[in-house]
């Protein structure tokens, strides 16, 4: 399974776009490869070099595997069409809220995507502490990662 965007270089600079210093848009998103046997797919969106901690910008979860893309500004609902939902990232807000970082040293983002053997089942709008709960019970049958960085 790979994860991959147009909207920026993996191991590169994140565009101001799809961050706080600008829109605060998602990037667009494509993976391939999803492996036979899955039944949901999850992305977190997460900085580990935030100050406090672990960062969390972004939760979905419960996608069908039919999904292959996201289209950059995705909406930031709670229930997706087609299937799936999206939890409260650190932000306390629904959805994708960009890189934020304090003044400094870049920080890295990292976009990973999860193919699982069954939904999560968890209701929409859940926290990253409810999602790594449920992914503990999950059956992960391949994930994929892809990295940019942004400073301020």
């Amino acid at each position: 399974m790979r994860i991959s965007t147009r909207s920026f270089q993996a191991g590169a600079a994140i565009p101001q776009k799809y961050t706080c210093s600008g829109e605060d848009i998602s990037p667009e998103l494509t993976w391939t490869d999803i492996p036979s046997g899955t039944k949901a797919l999850v992305l977190i969106v997460d900085d580990p070099d935030a100050p406090s901690g672990l960062w969390t910008h972004w939760l979905l979860y419960d996608l069908p595997p039919s999904t292959t893309t996201l289209p950059e500004n995705f909406p930031r609902d709670r229930d997706l069409p087609g299937g799936g939902h999206q939890g409260t990232n650190d932000f306390g807000k629904i959805g994708y809220s960009g890189p934020c970082p304090p003044p400094g040293k870049p920080h890295r983002y990292f976009f990973r995507l999860y193919a699982l053997n069954a939904p999560l089942g968890i209701a929409a709008g859940a926290t990253r502490a409810q999602l790594d709960a449920a992914l503990k019970s999950a059956k992960v049958l391949a994930e994929s990662e892809l990295m940019g960085t942004f400073r301020r």
